[in-house]
């Protein structure tokens, strides 16, 4: 039987096993989106239900039940604060979390299991509601709050500044000509590697993944004047960076995607495979998407996916800035824990917001609203941005070098004047030219009716109707 990778309102969740029995070809209740089908892979499952895929609401709030009784009824409260208000705002984070994984909607993913989706939900619910709470203390508390997660933070770090001396060989250090090669290469090289080959897997679009790259570039280019470590060298910039690590990544990606629109999408219950080899494949296969949609962008096809591809990239851009801008403003040092779970973070939830984001754009329904996780990607994306602007507007407001300032009002002015040639001007040409070839055609139709009726006149003594012919003695044929 086939299945989409999403279900209707009103169908089973995604991944979740159909009834056995169902041979019949399915689709979600409405149908799918109109010009997807070409888009979208095939899928059979045998419908096995395990008890890996029930929810177990209850056995969840049992264990819960349990572990809160045990502390309140057995375990000694220590009569430290700090040590109570720590300890008690984690357990209402986990209990939240708890809930969350049970009894919160599904979204477009349902593997490696669909709690696992719901879980990073929650996780993000939690982490804008964490910075609300930081953007609403002074820039000082801010700080210092940190303590309470690593006392090691709130105090000023240092920026490191990648450019200096930027020869490739410098014939001065007889020992290492390469010193400044090697300098460079640190943990941040296989980090923009694994970064953009899982960002391709996001947005499955060659294109926009390359000017994603370029532009952040540019960015680092242009705002090197604010932070010190956006200071690169040309050949940092444009072949570590842009050829090797992105491009190489981009790549590997681009191949992946592939392998993956190519995949057959055959599940069965791990218990009805007859083999050792086939049950360590299909649990090996349980960490792979279990549908595949190919996603076509077209933005160049109207107004509005221009403008929605547009503010992909933006929303992209903005997220990569926040990465430096809030380690700068927050005292965080780049190889700090917190630093790597954010990034985790969005690598969990970009990928099905992109894919919510997507199936908006697609959805033919008037009636459709943004996904749930894309809705809080772009909260958080503003928020961080919100603490960016408020803990160092001394910063933020650093005026650009003029030649800089002139390089972005050039482009913003190119790609306005396109949108407005392409989906305006151009549109109007195209029906100007349209009008004025049907006005020639009615003419031309015209013309020939004329001449057809020259060709065949009617006689003065010619009958031409009934009447005519009883004028002349003969009866008329009705």
């Amino acid at each position: 039987m086939r299945r989409g990778e999403r279900r209707g309102a009103g169908g089973p969740r995604p991944g979740s096993p159909v009834p056995a029995g169902k041979a019949a070809l399915e689709e979600p209740p409405d149908g799918p989106p109109a010009g997807r089908r070409s888009t979208e892979s095939e899928v059979y499952d045998d419908g096995t239900n395990t008890f890996f895929w029930r929810a177990h609401t209850l056995t969840v709030l049992f264990i819960l039940t349990c572990v809160l009784g045990y502390v309140t009824l057995l375990e000694e409260t220590p009569q430290d604060t700090a040590y109570n208000t720590k300890r008690g705002i984690v357990a209402s984070i986990l209990v939240f979390l708890c809930f969350g994984v049970t009894q919160a909607k599904d979204g477009p993913f349902s593997r490696p299991h669909p709690a696992y989706w719901r879980f990073w939900l929650c996780v993000s619910v939690v982490y804008e509601l964490f910075l609300i709470f930081i953007l609403f203390q002074t820039v000082q508390d801010g700080r210092q709050f940190l303590k309470y997660v690593d006392p090691r933070l709130g105090v000023p770090l240092p920026e490191r500044d990648y450019g200096g001396n930027c020869l490739i060989y410098d014939a001065d250090n007889e020992t290492d000509p390469f010193h400044n090669v090697w300098d460079k290469l640190d943990g941040f090289v296989p980090a923009h590697f694994i970064g953009w080959y899982l960002k391709t897997l996001m947005i499955r679009d060659w294109w926009t993944c390359t000017i994603v790259s370029v532009m952040f570039e540019f960015l680092e280019y242009s705002l090197e004047h604010q932070l010190p470590n956006f200071s690169e060298c040309w050949w940092d910039h444009w072949i570590m960076d842009v050829l090797i690590c992105n491009g190489l990544g981009i790549y590997c990606g681009m191949k992946t995607l592939k392998w993956l629109s190519l995949k057959t999408y055959k599940w069965q219950g791990l218990w009805n495979i007859p083999t050792y080899k086939g049950k360590m494949k299909r649990i090996a296969f349980q960490f792979t998407p279990y549908s595949w949609v190919r996603f076509e962008w077209k933005p160049a096809s109207s107004l509005r996916r221009w403008l929605a591809v547009c503010g992909i990239i933006l929303v992209f851009l903005l997220a990569e800035l926040n990465t430096f801008y809030l380690k700068f403003v927050l005292w965080l040092p780049p190889e700090h824990s917190l630093v790597l779970l954010r990034l985790v973070f969005f690598v969990n939830v970009g990928g099905v917001a992109m894919r919510e984001i997507y199936d908006f754009m697609d959805d033919p329904k008037p009636h459709k609203k943004l996904g749930q996780q894309a809705w809080l990607v772009a909260a958080i994306t503003a928020t961080e941005l919100l603490i960016v602007v408020k803990y160092d507007p001394q910063t933020l407001t650093l005026s650009l070098p003029f030649y800089i300032a002139q390089c972005w009002t050039l482009g913003s002015v190119l790609v306005l004047t396109w949108t407005v040639w392409r989906f305006f001007l151009r549109d109007i040409t195209l029906r100007y030219k349209e009008t004025r070839r049907q006005k020639q055609q009615r003419s031309s139709d015209q013309g020939n009716t004329v001449g057809h009726a020259d060709r065949h006149p009617s006689g003065p003594d010619s009958p031409s109707g009934p009447l005519e012919a009883e004028r002349e003695g003969a009866p008329a044929l009705n």
